[in-house]
């Protein structure tokens, strides 16, 4: 689309910003709702440089693994309401429909006793969400170990496992750790981190986690656990799709514990958390040297 009594060429930020303009005056004027569907810059930025975005009411992100299903309709700006909400929706056979319970398709497919995988409530806007993090570590065949992240961030991949070999005695020095979060989800909060950890240590000592536990946390330099903001929310989730057990920081506060149904297990440090739900001859140290 573009204009031809402008002298800039079509998709020039000229181009877009009167384009939009037009739109936009004519939209408001005849009381009509429009759609625009502006470029996306390698980098994930709507180009012009976000000109589109700035001169809209509402601005839409959708978002999803190209190899998967799952695709999230995430919104950035909302001059009428809140941008804490986010719809789920599935791509099929004859498009895009909604996802009534995101948190039980995430889980369809998870397997029974799988070393390395452990369920973490997430906040997604608005919506608490369950999805399954994997994690797998391997003898290295190269002088630098690879610390890979797919769906979580490479840098806190980084922390979680800097923080396991020093306050609990892990030897990953010389093991590839990879961890992927399924349904290509991108997860981008800290309290995830307790999850990541654990899924780490079932994978390393080859010992899975109990199929009816869940875990949030925010995993600390010095090995301690972490508050995750909204607690009451994720717990409440994982009790619905009837987890028995949730892993909370040990300062949680009591409101935030959700229902009787479920019983949650406090834990101060990421070695306590290891040792109580993957049990070992050798337990692991609560502080290494």
């Amino acid at each position: 689309m573009y204009d031809p009594s402008l002298s800039s060429h079509p998709g020039n930020v000229s181009q877009i910003r009167e384009c939009a303009r037009r739109l936009l005056e004519w939209g408001k004027a005849n009381n009509v709702p429009l759609i625009l569907t502006g470029h996306v810059t390698k980098g994930g930025d709507i180009a012009g440089p976000r000109v589109l975005e700035h001169m809209v009411d509402v601005s839409l992100y959708m978002e999803g693994d190209a190899v998967s299903s799952w695709r999230l309709l995430r919104g950035v700006k909302n001059r009428f309401g809140s941008t804490n909400e986010v719809g789920v929706l599935e791509m099929t056979g004859s498009g895009l429909l909604d996802v009534s319970d995101p948190s039980e398709s995430f889980l369809l497919d998870r397997p029974k006793g799988a070393m390395g995988s452990v369920v973490v409530p997430v906040l997604e806007g608005n919506r608490a969400l369950l999805v399954e993090i994997q994690a797998l570590t391997a003898p290295s065949t190269i002088p630098t170990p690879r610390r890979v992240a797919t769906g979580y961030d490479a840098h806190r991949l980084l922390l979680v496992c800097s923080v396991a070999m020093r306050t609990c005695g892990m030897p990953l020095a010389d093991y590839d750790v990879i961890v992927n979060v399924t349904g290509g989800l991108k997860i981008a909060e800290p309290a995830a981190d307790l999850g990541v950890a654990l899924a780490i240590a079932s994978s390393f000592r080859s010992v899975p986690m109990p199929g009816d536990f869940a875990a949030v946390g925010e995993v600390g330099l010095s090995g301690e656990i972490r508050r995750a903001p909204q607690t009451e929310r994720r717990v409440k989730e994982a009790a619905r799709l009837g987890f028995r057990k949730c892993l909370v920081p040990g300062n949680t506060d009591d409101r935030a514990c959700g229902p009787e149904a479920l019983h949650y297990q406090r834990v101060d440090t990421l070695a306590q958390a290891i040792n109580m739900c993957l049990p070992i001859t050798r337990r692991i140290s609560e502080a290494v040297a």
